[in-house]
């Protein structure tokens, strides 16, 4: 997703921290070319810090797709990342599902993902508040209502929002693109955030960082989906996670 799509920063401001967000190659007007790899877009944000005349950053955060960007930034810009935050994130296990990889290419290719999202569009205004079920159960392994339990009405009207502005450009099948498994360079404090109901990265990729990542601790969200920000236990979690960006090194 794109930068200026809401993801959860708002805990960070709230927290009194400035939040730089960035879209990854072939997202939002962020052109492939800025990353061709990985390790290439974060030699890119670190050329744009260096713009900015940042010189130390309190954490980089990498949620679902972003997870292995922001391993690799930690790993590769340790002088100027403190530490890491991991949100529903893929890991070092392969990502997407074959079923998933393939029909990427059908409805997510540049030229025809405008055409998927538009149609996203278009099922939304049909159907309403009814058409959050469907779209949620593409994100969570709950069936039915059950996807969308805790969701507070507020959640629920973000979460309309955020469905109904999505674009992938040439994003996501950037993303289908392997990447080099850094975990075990980390070396600041992570903290790995995730829902065993996530239907969009599995549990186990929480449960890899956590294990790859030499100082990294794991806490497990109440979240019916992909969202763990959209949950009753997220101002708790939210605490934690300033905590631990707080936290002397």
């Amino acid at each position: 997703m794109r930068a200026g799509l809401a993801l959860g920063e708002d805990a960070f401001a709230a927290a009194g921290y400035t939040v730089l967000v960035p879209s990854r190659p072939g997202y939002g007007r962020t052109p492939v070319r800025s990353g061709r790899t990985v390790a290439d877009f974060t030699d890119t944000i670190r050329a744009l810090c260096g713009e900015l005349g940042i010189t130390r950053i309190a954490a980089v955060v990498g949620i679902s797709g972003g997870g292995p960007t922001a391993v690799t930034m930690a790993a590769r810009h340790s002088d100027l990342v403190a530490r890491l935050v991991l949100l529903s994130a893929v890991g070092p296990l392969p990502w997407p599902d074959r079923r998933t990889r393939l029909g990427a290419y059908l409805v997510f290719a540049p030229g025809i993902e405008s055409v998927t999202w538009a149609g996203v569009r278009l099922f939304i205004r049909a159907a309403g508040r009814r058409a959050l079920g469907p779209l949620m159960g593409g994100v969570s392994i709950a069936k039915g209502p059950a996807a969308l339990a805790g969701l507070s009405d507020i959640d629920r009207d973000m979460l309309r929002t955020l469905f109904g502005a999505m674009r992938s450009g040439g994003g996501f099948i950037h993303d289908l693109r392997p990447v080099p498994d850094v975990c075990g360079s980390v070396r600041q404090p992570a903290l790995v955030v995730a829902s065993r109901a996530d239907g969009g990265v599995p549990f186990a990729h929480a449960e890899a960082l956590a294990a790859a990542l030499p100082r990294a601790g794991l806490v497990e969200s109440r979240a019916a989906g992909h969202f763990v920000w959209c949950s009753p236990d997220w101002p708790s979690i939210a605490e934690r996670i300033i905590a631990f960006i707080r936290a002397p090194a």
